[in-house]
């Protein structure tokens, strides 16, 4: 049996980073020990990492547009054009009042404000920061028809908190070729689309999270949105409002606010493959 130069002998054929049970330990001034390097978050690619089942989307072009087709001020800064799962964007919700309600009297008109967010909901019950990013990627959209019992959005929707996210497009993956290919919907007249939306406010231990998820219903016999999604699974589309009834749906009473909840005619939408860069 040789000796290494610690002292310690080494069997034939044997590993030296392994000792004999009858060897003493290695020497520890030779025991290497090196730092892994903690795990870098990176922002998913967006045509790679994220399936497209109405989870990302495009906003308005410019400022102005949010005054033109909303009512709202203009935001003094526009965030990203693009918005998936737990990046910020904007949505627009009723304006809180303190002004008692007077009997008899005919309702204010609403008032609409801009607000910023994260796309994908964050529950009050959610115990933490980290936990919340976990739950808000699976909460950037939700079925209208679970939003009033699903146990993440039971309490936001009888709360009463609907929003509008304005939008000019979204994306869905086009599955007919056999692979996924990113397609951008926008409306026919390129106008600006509202699409029906839950808002919630987190905060726990001087941390505090606003966000958002955007409402979908069935689109299995819509005759543009059928086409998209893979095959076999439910079609899905976005809850896009009419125009003109942005202050009702934010209003309307519970038992009403579900007959918002349409597919928008296809004869008014247009989709395009999005080209590769």
């Amino acid at each position: 049996m040789r000796a290494n130069r610690c002292g310690n002998g080494v069997r034939p054929g044997g590993s030296a980073n392994i000792p004999h049970r009858h060897q003493p330990a290695p020497c520890k001034r030779h025991v290497w020990k090196f730092k892994q390097k903690p795990a870098q978050e990176h922002p998913p690619s967006p045509w790679v990492s994220i399936a497209r089942m109405s989870t990302q989307y495009e906003c308005l072009k410019s400022a102005d547009l949010y005054a033109e087709a909303f009512g709202v001020p203009a935001p003094e800064t526009l965030l990203d054009k693009e918005v998936w799962p737990r990046k910020q964007g904007f949505f627009i919700r009723k304006a809180h009042s303190d002004a008692p309600a007077v009997p008899d009297e005919a309702a204010p008109p609403v008032v609409l404000e801009l607000a910023q967010g994260q796309f994908g909901l964050v529950p009050t019950w959610v115990k933490s920061t980290s936990d919340a990013k976990l739950r808000s990627t699976k909460l950037a959209v939700t079925r209208y028809e679970t939003m009033s019992t699903a146990t993440p959005t039971r309490e936001t929707w009888l709360q009463g908190q609907r929003c509008i996210i304005p939008m000019q497009a979204f994306f869905e993956d086009d599955w007919r070729s056999g692979k996924a290919v990113p397609t951008r919907i926008a409306r026919v007249d390129g106008k600006p689309m509202g699409v029906a939306g839950l808002w919630e406010q987190w905060a726990k231990d001087g941390e505090s999270i606003t966000s958002f998820t955007l409402l979908t219903v069935n689109a299995n016999s819509h005759a543009l949105m059928n086409r998209y999604g893979q095959n076999g699974n439910e079609k899905r589309m976005p809850a896009i409002l009419n125009e003109g009834a942005w202050s009702a749906w934010l209003s309307a009473p519970l038992d009403k606010a579900r007959e918002f909840m349409r597919a928008y005619p296809a004869n008014l939408l247009l989709a395009n493959p999005v080209q590769k860069k």
